[in-house]
């Protein structure tokens, strides 16, 4: 049986008067693709964020393979450079080409050369359909393209866990299904990863499991055979409809 690299435990998060995460545990095995579902504002990318403690939740616990997320700052950039994150938002660095977007972390936090971050970043852009455009700049790519160097960026430190968060909702239509195919690529290659997103066809199709969010809770959590099939309540069926799946 695979391990569980990620365990939540009962983990709350408030903004203000509100409530976004209500308790939410659950784990995430080793080698799982998981799609998290849901309505704007149900705490789903709140849930992402604070696994790596971009959003620090208020109570409950987050592990990392047995690690605690804390304030710990020599843990937390530990745990940081083994789960990879994808925005919605590219956030590549404007001012830098491609090919040191991607070679920054390793150089800085792991001290890698440059000639073998260069070297690596190629195989990693190659893998993405992007080597031919390496010393081209954010601004002379489209969204896609910028999508796909982030997803490079994020492998470039190796990470065991892969989360994305909504990474196609900022694309144009035409431009959605060439990010999708580097993901399908990723979790064929057993990559693990917790994916955000309204691409219910993604999730039908890659996903180990599917995951609602209603509320700051966790309302369904199945198969997705099972989880499309038989959708948990009228909530579900309605959302699955309205988004197309």
């Amino acid at each position: 049986m695979s391990k569980a690299y990620i365990v939540c435990r009962d983990v709350r998060k408030r903004f203000g008067e509100h409530e976004v995460l209500k308790g939410v545990s659950t784990e995430f095995q080793t080698g799982q693709v998981t799609v998290i579902i849901g309505a704007s504002g149900s705490g789903k990318s709140t849930l992402l964020r604070a696994i790596i403690r971009l959003e620090p939740h208020d109570s409950g616990s987050i592990t990392i393979d047995g690690v605690e997320v804390s304030d710990d700052q020599r843990t937390l950039q530990k745990q940081r450079s083994e789960v990879g994150m994808v925005f919605q938002q590219f956030n590549l660095f404007g001012h830098m080409s491609v090919l040191d977007n991607v070679t920054l972390a390793p150089r800085r936090i792991r001290r890698t050369p440059r000639t073998a971050a260069n070297e690596q970043a190629m195989v990693l852009l190659k893998r993405v359909g992007m080597q031919d455009h390496a010393h081209k700049y954010p601004w002379q790519l489209s969204g896609g393209q910028q999508q796909r160097v982030a997803i490079a960026r994020a492998l470039a430190m190796q990470p065991k866990v892969m989360l994305f968060d909504e990474p196609t909702s900022a694309l144009d239509p035409e431009m959605v299904q060439e990010v999708l195919d580097v993901m399908r690529e990723l979790a064929r290659g057993g990559m693990t990863m917790i994916v955000v997103t309204h691409e219910m066809g993604f999730a039908r199709e890659v996903a180990d499991r599917v995951m609602f969010f209603d509320q700051g809770c966790i309302a369904h959590d199945a198969p997705p055979a099972e989880f499309f099939a038989n959708p948990a309540n009228e909530r579900i069926r309605a959302f699955i409809g309205r988004v197309g799946g």
